[in-house]
């Protein structure tokens, strides 16, 4: 007979049940209210989880060097915590940008990659969150791993600027910012909204992971001492 302390915690329930809802609303918004674009059709839908992304992985990146400097001044290794969890969420959401991106480009521009500024400073970002998470694989002394993945995240947030002002700093086919109609923007920011609370719920989850992760390991570690 299964006893109360093995059924799973209600606030997990509660929480996939939020990512799942937030998660349908933005598909459902954007396959039902969105109107079709009259050029490229149904492959415009792309835009929407695009730029969400996009925005998320930007977020990744500054949110790892932002607790990667908290780290730095307080040698405390629950920053370094929210530092990978905000890293291996940002690198799954960069390269969806990526991926959707190219397959944005195919329709519209005819190829599925092209070295234009705004795609050549993504996959700069891509392959500074790849970087990172290599890095920490490679060392295992925490506070020797997190005092160096912090200096490299500090450093990879020089990209973020390169980023966000490429089509307006460089000559290129990516737009600035995609014309829409204001039912479009609407749907667009529900969109950027409810995949912005999905990677903060997933992040606080991680980052908890990681707290017990490293808890068990100290106990390990006296159990054998």
């Amino acid at each position: 007979m299964a006893t109360a302390d093995a059924k799973p915690p209600k606030s997990g329930f509660l929480l996939s049940g939020s990512v799942l809802t937030l998660l349908l609303a933005a598909i459902l918004a954007l396959c039902l209210f969105a109107p079709t674009e009259e050029t490229m059709g149904d492959a415009q839908r792309i835009v929407y989880v695009h730029v969400a992304v996009a925005w998320l992985g930007l977020l990744g990146l500054l949110t790892m060097a932002a607790a990667g400097a908290m780290y730095l001044a307080r040698r405390d290794l629950s920053w370094d915590q929210w530092a990978q969890s905000a890293a291996e969420l940002g690198w799954l959401c960069c390269g969806l940008t990526l991926a959707t991106g190219s397959l944005w480009a195919h329709e519209a521009w005819g190829t599925w990659w092209t070295w234009d500024p705004r795609l050549t400073t993504a996959f700069i970002l891509w392959t500074i969150y790849s970087g990172y998470l290599i890095l920490r694989t490679h060392l295992e002394e925490p506070h020797r791993r997190a005092r160096l993945a912090a200096v490299l995240a500090i450093v990879g947030a020089i990209d973020l600027p390169p980023v966000v002002m490429a089509t307006r700093w460089f000559r290129g086919i990516h737009p600035m910012s995609p014309e829409m109609e204001p039912s479009m923007r609407l749907v667009l920011l529900l969109t950027v909204v409810d995949l912005s609370a999905v990677f903060g719920i997933l992040l606080v989850r991680r980052r908890a992971q990681l707290r017990i992760e490293s808890l068990l390991v100290l106990l390990e570690q006296q159990i054998h001492t």
